[in-house]
Order: structure tokens, then C-alpha cells, then sequence
């Protein structure tokens, strides 16, 4: 495994990750790397343009798009 080391992060960060870890019952170096994993490697899938359009509410009524 490699290792990455990130100089002069904000306190609060720091903070805010020791805080977010201790909630998830992780280190923070644990935290770090699972925001990282999350960030960098999740990626939603992707809907087709077919796919959106076949989720949009159906209205029967016109008069619902009339802009007089």
C-alpha cells in the first residue's frame, strides 16, 4: 500500500475529522482514508437521457403548460 501525507491542513479540519472519525468508531487516519476511497473512486451511475426522460410525471392535462 502507499502512504500520502498531507501538510498544513486547517486545525479545524484536523478538528473536524477527529470529531467525524471518533462518531464513526474509526481512527482518523481510517476516516481520512475512507473519505478519500468515497470521493475518489464511488461515482454514481449514470442515467441515460432516455432514462430521464421516462422518470419525468406524466400530465394528460395541456392546459397545466398554457402561458397565456
Amino acid at each position: 500500500m502507499a502512504q500520502l501525507l498531507v501538510r498544513d491542513i486547517d486545525e479545524a479540519v484536523v478538528d473536524a475529522l477527529k470529531r467525524t472519525a471518533a462518531g464513526n468508531g474509526r481512527s482518523a487516519e481510517a476516516e481520512h482514508r475512507e473519505i478519500l476511497r468515497g470521493a475518489l473512486t464511488v461515482r454514481p451511475k449514470k442515467r441515460s437521457f432516455k432514462e430521464v426522460l421516462a422518470a419525468m410525471p406524466y400530465f394528460e392535462d395541456d392546459a397545466l403548460f398554457d402561458v397565456r
